[in-house]
């Protein structure tokens, strides 16, 4: 093995799962960068490294340097040093300022930091604050370079170390030796594969009982990430045993010892991460409270529900009217519909209704976009969950079961985007006198975290429901709205271009092709030929890999519509000034949430931050912190939940064949307003909507609601309109006729 020391210039390729990496490299004798290659996953640009490996030379991509492992190490040259500096390692020194300090004071540059900062006052343009600033952050540096170093020692990145430190500060070094794989538990962005690899660099075996347990609780929450509140015990065991290529017997040893000490709960089959269970119990405890303590004496008064259209000057259809009646008689229901049914027209009824009977009422959604859009639709304050339940990050939840919410009626839209957990953190804070309408679109994709929440209560039988399923007439000539119908009955829609339509389909076979024409798309033909700025067009794809995923479309419209040169580099990426982003987890902190998009407003390339708006609400991120961020000119189909676009481009190609599955296309073509253009072949649109092979969620909300259903299977009960005899058009697209009398829709009081 040989060892090689380099300076990182610049990043060319990082797959964030595994880490590999492709570097260009500084390497003493070499005239030009060198390639380096390897699992270098958050090594900053400006970072001085000690790898050892070996030469190769690739078909493709000739000379490489093959890195097995890695140190990070102080610079020894003028041009480490700056480069070093500049990485915004320390505040007050970026790129500009590191340049002039190494000018003046070359390889003694460090030595004057640490011994003598006072002589920085020697370089031009300098002044006090910025030598303040410096010595605060390099001080805070010193304190954590011995952690720095020990972590470095075990193959940590300095990023990664700064991290930990944020964490755990000066118990950094006890904490990660008593147990490295708290790491995966404790801080985001380190996930059990990283701890993995610090716990077997320390000597950890594979059977080791702590790495058992470690590597059950990420199995639980990577199944949680696909929806699953639960996992069936050899389903969990299966799992956790191709993660550790451990031995079957200590992962039942670590799995045993964790249910005894409640690490995770068990229940029949079911082993449940505790927030799961809990949430899952207290969600059915508090529906059922609401629904079995129905106080009668508050429905008994009549409605009039002429009046009510003469007020509102809507004349309601018959379905409408029975979620009217269903609004004013029950403590909890459920309203759901597609699009041109008249689901926001109908909660517009039963706010009126409701506010006629002198009731308090509270409007929410998941996002802060779903909110706004309720909020212009109704005239009235809607807010997020978040902050209808007084969030903040020290104290969660202000609003709860001891303190409730105050009002008499809640009505919630877009219920399908929520999860089990917010679900539950939701009913706490409901008191028994509110009454609750969810609203929602059963036909979406499901919540992005666990849970399969508005489709359990719909198939419980022990809430009552009303489906809207009439396409009205206004809405018959969107071609979006009919093609989305269709789509959802298992029809192929009419894909014949026009200069009316608002539903486009252009025929592209080949994934490069298909990504050349989305960037022409955007950035020429859709602004010209509907007046429309970039700003409004928004691309949605099924998957983030591939040519035409997420990545590689989101590099590509940059480019295209934002070459900016002033930008900070992450992992691969580079932030602009004016790039669309996207928040990629819950930061309690920065109030920003998984899914808020918003557009960098301006780019500090000396202190190595950016501003980032939100909704006209400004948030500074620092360069360490930019994983939390994600380019959003193109998003995936499930990112874009609870959102609408003017325009939307959307490929449907057989290269995503994983991911091509009815209600994907469905909710993808549902976020279009105004124009909806899908590009790619006709065969992947038709394999996507005969697909229905929609994972199932483990989830037993539906059985704690209603104990029945766990002896035999359950069918949905919902109330639907048959669209107008004559009515061919809506016949086409609407979906089947199921009628159930109102009396029928397991309403308590029926």
């Amino acid at each position: 093995m040989l060892k090689l020391r380099c300076v990182i210039e610049r990043i060319t390729f990082q797959n964030p799962e595994n880490g590999y990496s492709v570097m260009k490299v500084k390497v003493k004798g070499y005239n030009d960068l060198v390639t380096l290659v390897g699992n270098l996953l958050e090594v900053p640009v400006g970072s001085v490294l000690l790898c050892e490996g070996d030469w190769k030379v690739d078909k493709r991509f000739g000379s490489q340097f093959v890195c097995q492992s890695w140190e990070e190490v102080m610079p020894a040259t003028a041009y480490g040093i700056e480069k070093y500096l500049g990485s915004g390692l320390v505040k007050g020194i970026g790129p500009k300022f590191a340049q002039l300090i190494v000018k003046q004071f070359g390889l003694d540059t460090i030595e004057v930091i640490e011994t003598d900062i006072q002589r920085l006052y020697e370089v031009p343009g300098i002044g006090k604050k910025r030598v303040e600033k410096i010595r605060e952050s390099w001080e805070k540096q010193k304190d954590i370079k011995n952690v720095m170093l020990f972590l470095q020692g075990y193959g940590v990145s300095t990023a990664y170390a700064a991290k930990i430190y944020r964490q755990y500060g000066k118990e950094s070094i006890d904490k990660v030796k008593e147990n490295p794989y708290r790491l995966a538990d404790d801080i985001w962005g380190i996930g059990f594969k990283t701890a993995d690899g610090i716990a077997n660099k320390m000597g950890y075996e594979k059977n080791d009982i702590r790495r058992c347990q470690s590597g059950i609780i990420y199995t639980l929450n990577q199944l949680a990430n696909e929806g699953h509140v639960y996992a069936e015990e050899e389903q969990l065991v299966k799992a956790a045993l191709n993660l550790l290529e451990a031995e079957e017997e200590p992962i039942r040893a670590a799995l045993t010892n964790m249910i005894q000490t409640e690490e995770v709960k068990m229940e029949e089959e079911a082993i449940y991460l505790p927030p799961f269970y809990f949430a899952e119990v207290g969600t059915a405890n508090r529906l059922l409270a609401l629904v079995e303590g129905q106080e009668k004496e508050l429905f008994i008064r009549p409605m009039d529900l002429q009046a009510l259209s003469k007020e509102t000057g809507v004349e309601y259809d018959e379905v409408q009217l029975q979620a009217i009646e269903e609004a004013i008689r029950s403590k909890v229901m459920v309203l759901t519909g597609g699009p041109g049914t008249g689901k926001t027209t109908t909660t517009q009824g039963v706010i009126a209704a409701l506010k006629h009977m002198g009731m308090r009422i509270l409007l929410a959604a998941p996002t802060g976009r779903a909110a706004k859009r309720m909020s212009e639709a109704t005239g009235m304050e809607a807010k997020t969950i978040h902050r209808l339940l007084e969030f903040n990050p020290k104290d969660g939840y202000k609003r709860n079961d001891e303190n409730p919410l105050e009002g008499d009626a809640l009505i919630v839209d877009e219920c399908s985007m929520i999860d089990i957990v917010l679900m539950n953190c939701l009913m706490k804070a409901v008191p028994c006198s509110m009454r609750v309408v969810f609203v929602g679109d059963i036909d979406q994709l499901p919540s992005v975290g666990a849970g399969n929440v508005l489709r359990d209560l719909i198939d419980s039988k022990k809430i009552p429901v009303i489906r809207l399923t009439r396409i009205f007439r206004q809405a018959q000539t969107s071609r979006i709205v009919m093609s989305a119908h269709a789509i959802n009955q298992g029809r192929f829609p009419d894909i014949s271009n026009g200069k009316e339509t608002d539903f486009f389909f252009i025929q592209q076979e080949d994934a490069e092709k298909a990504a050349e024409d989305i960037v022409n798309l955007v950035k020429n033909r859709l602004p010209k030929a509907y007046s429309q700025k970039t700003s409004q067009i928004q691309v949605l794809t099924p998957m983030q890999r591939g040519v035409v995923g997420a990545a590689n479309l989101n590099m590509a419209l940059q480019n295209a519509l934002n070459p900016s040169p002033t930008a900070l580099n992450r992992g691969g990426y580079s932030f602009r000034q004016g790039d669309r982003v996207m928040q990629l987890r819950n930061n309690y902190d920065k109030e920003v949430f998984n899914g808020d998009l918003g557009y960098i407003e301006s780019v500090d390339t000396e202190e190595r931050t950016l501003m980032v708006n939100f909704e006209d609400r400004l948030v500074e991120y620092e360069a360490s912190e930019l994983d939390e961020l994600t380019l959003a000119y193109a998003t995936t189909i499930h990112k874009s939940q609870g959102s609408e676009y003017p325009i939307v481009v959307m490929p449907v190609l057989m290269t995503h064949y994983v991911m091509l599955q009815r209600n994907l296309i469905y909710t993808g073509i549902t976020r279009a307003k105004k124009i909806c253009v899908l590009i790619g072949s006709k065969k992947a649109l038709s394999f996507a909507i005969r697909n229905m092979s929609v994972l199932k969620r483990n989830s037993k909300l539906k059985e704690r609601l209603n104990p029945e259903l766990a002896k035999k299977t359950a069918t949905p009960s919902f109330i639907s309109y048959a669209p107008e005899n004559g009515s061919e058009v809506a016949a086409q697209a609407a979906e089947p006729a199921v009628s159930y009398a109102v009396k029928n829709v397991n309403s308590p009081t029926s």
